[in-house]
């Protein structure tokens, strides 16, 4: 549907409860929430005046905010904190959304709404009819929002039965349920600030940040949607628990100033204030549309804290994942025929959100250590297409165009979709290679996976006009090639196929071991090209995690070797800890990488001291700690001389790191190796 369209239907939709000046305006009235003044009277300054009405005629509005094309349904006062003065924001109050019309259009969903504690058998069986009639393709009221019956063994097999000669879609909308928010729902989320957007300028920073550095690789909402809310100035009438979510995700790419002009003290305070206030409104805002639940999961997804244990990532794609399955989005909607009911955007979508999932799934997976949780056996959703990331941009015109939206998204989308590509391979060298009970494989599956892993489809890193957002992603590809590299080389330096014979063991894993060498050697290519060209800014949360397998690397070689292989893999190491320090200037992650590594090192080289580019009067004691190892353990040759600096194997003595490195790749996570250091 254009955006024109769109914007049309949207406003179609006004309470039927609102002030004398609201109606001859035409626009949307807060009194159901408010009270008098409305928040638009308020605003202007004027009399707030209300045609009586009867003491039955009671409206709850609701907000509406479409993802794919559905709306989401959810209550959403909004304190319009854009105002820079106090006294405007004291007299600015909460502004409520339009109505959800297709709920008022029964008397039962009426009820509902009014006595949410009174619903009783007969509503309870009057939503299994309406589920029975969309499949059917009989539906009495409008389908807003999507439902699966499941497979075979789904709640509407039965309807098989009865059409034993016609399959039934699996996928269709059914009506919105609808909810409201009590008074006491509503000042709580108002004292957590969540009615409190950031100022205007602020939100067209951050939409810029989000648009450019995370919808091209987690494109999971509709940015013709917000764009157009924004461009309104509705961006209050947007679905208040993914806006937050959008906020916090691009944080970290505003400027420094930002977070000082918002009253934070740091970008972190901001990051931590507006994720506190999504996952409230999203716990908290009654949202019954599991597509705005499942992209507000997604985007959730990117926090990371030590308060618990860094666990937030996997708890919330976790969740996404399991809004996925529940409506269906893993199953094609057309797998038997094409369904009518599914519109073209809709199916784009649900793509994009689908794959997303499928991507976050695979990377957690293997930098965390955890199974993976999606079967692939039990999908068959279609692969995506550069297409499905561009449908809801080709409609928008200026000033969108050239303010918000990146000038090669359609490269962009191409490099996504290579991501997801390589997301797929590197599910099968997991299930291969790091599953708690898996078979050996044969030299035959090890040459065949690997076979496919050298044919990926990779960006051309030398393509020439190649714009600072297009060089990053295309090496942040590259990036993520040489992790699923390594991650596929790794474990066969302990562990060989079952049918190779012994005469072959010795040669076959050094020739793998050199491999893993060469992919680690290349990722450290990369991050010092995206460093020569000041591309580190475009470094999302994702990326810092991509450096652990080409940092383990260089650790297990660090032990092994003469004075000089010891010295240059140590170089290589530093390398990828400096790199990691910058990213914990925003990334906590970063930090409890380094952290880790720091450690990790020095039960190979006691007394290590990492290196920083903080300056010197930060770093006082660390930089004469580190310089005193080096005075001690190096041998540097007099300055201007050609010979090689040596490396004193006696001082930093050969410790046997197998166990160390082998708990580094436990099931391709850095989180178990602390039993190893007993050991050490």
């Amino acid at each position: 549907m254009p955006p024109a369209e769109k914007a049309t239907r949207t406003r179609r939709y006004r309470s039927a409860v609102a002030c004398q000046a609201c109606r001859q305006r035409k626009v949307r009235c807060s009194l159901t929430v408010t009270g008098i003044p409305c928040a638009g009277c308020a605003q202007d300054g004027a009399q707030c005046v209300v045609d009586p009405k009867p003491k039955n005629a009671q409206q709850v509005n609701q907000t509406t905010h479409r993802s794919g094309s559905l709306p989401a349904v959810h209550s959403n006062p909004i304190n319009m904190s854009q105002n820079s003065s106090a006294a405007a924001m004291n007299e600015s109050s909460q502004i409520n959304s339009i109505q959800n019309h297709s709920a008022q259009s029964t008397p039962s969903a009426r009820h509902t709404l009014l006595n949410p504690g009174l619903s009783n058998i007969e509503d309870e069986q009057r939503n299994g009819i309406e589920i029975a009639e969309a499949a059917l393709g009989q539906p009495r009221r409008i389908g807003e929002v999507p439902f699966y019956t499941g497979d075979q063994t789904g709640p509407t097999s039965a309807l098989n039965i009865c059409s034993p000669d016609e399959s039934l879609p699996k996928h269709f909308l059914i009506p919105a349920s609808v909810t409201e928010l009590s008074n006491d729902d509503r000042e709580f989320l108002q004292k957590k600030g969540v009615y409190n957007l950031p100022k205007n300028d602020t939100c067209d920073r951050l939409i810029a940040a989000y648009l450019l550095h995370v919808h091209p690789i987690m494109p999971v909402i509709e940015a013709d949607d917000l764009l157009l809310h924004y461009q309104a100035g509705k961006l209050q009438y947007y679905n208040l628990s993914l806006l937050w979510s959008i906020f916090f995700a691009a944080t970290n790419f505003v400027s420094n100033d930002i977070p000082e002009e918002e009253g934070y003290s740091s970008r972190r305070e901001m990051k931590y204030a507006f994720y506190s206030r999504a996952k409230c409104m999203y716990r908290n805002g009654n949202e019954r549309n599991k597509i705005v639940l499942l992209q507000t999961s997604l985007l959730l997804g990117f926090f990371h804290s030590e308060m618990d244990e860094h666990g937030q990532p996997w708890y919330w794609t976790g969740i996404a994942i399991s809004f996925c399955q529940i409506l269906g989005l893993h199953r094609n909607p057309d797998f038997s025929k094409r369904n009518p009911s599914i519109t073209e955007r809709q199916r784009s979508f649900w793509r994009r959100l689908w794959w997303s999932c499928v991507f976050r799934d695979r990377w957690l997976s293997l930098t965390m250590g955890r199974p993976l949780r999606i079967n692939l056996d039990d999908c068959d959703t279609p692969f995506p297409s550069p297409d499905d990331l561009l449908y809801d941009i080709v409609g928008l015109q200026e000033p969108f165009v050239s303010s918000y939206i990146p000038s090669d998204m359609a490269r962009l989308a191409k490099y996504w979709v290579m991501l997801i590509s390589l997301s797929l391979q590197l599910g099968s060298v997991l299930a291969m290679n790091y599953r708690t009970v898996r078979p050996k494989p044969s030299v035959h599956e090890i040459g065949a996976l690997e076979e496919r892993l050298l044919q990926c489809d990779l960006p051309d890193q030398y393509e020439a006009g190649l714009t600072k957002a297009s060089r990053f992603y295309s090496n942040h590809v590259h990036l993520h090639y040489q992790a699923l590299l390594i991650t596929f080389y790794r474990p066969f330096g302990t562990d060989v196929p079952r049918d190779l014979q012994p005469v072959e063991k010795e040669d076959w894993q050094h020739r793998l071991k050199l491999k893993a060498d060469a992919a680690a050697s290349r990722a450290n290519e990369i991050l010092e090209a995206l460093v020569q060209e000041g591309l580190l800014y475009f470094a999302g949360p994702m990326t810092p995690p991509l450096l652990v397998p080409a940092m383990q690397t260089h650790l297990l070689q660090c032990k092994t070797g003469d004075a000089l292989s010891k010295r240059i893999r140590l170089n290589k190491l530093e390398m990828c800890m400096l790199v990691m320090e910058e990213f914990q200037k925003t990334y906590t992650v970063a930090s409890l990488y380094r952290g880790i590594f720091v450690k990790a090192i020095e039960q190979i080289f006691p007394g290590y001291s990492a290196p920083t580019t903080y300056p010197k009067a930060i770093t006082d004691s660390a930089v004469a700690s580190d310089t005193g190892i080096r005075q001690e353990n190096f041998h540097m040759a007099p300055e201007n001389s050609d010979q090689v600096a040596q490396f004193d194997d006696t001082q930093f003595g050969n410790v046997d790191g197998n166990n160390l490195m082998s708990a580094l790749m436990d099931e391709a996570s850095i989180f178990s190796f602390w039993e190893s250091w007993n050991q050490i």
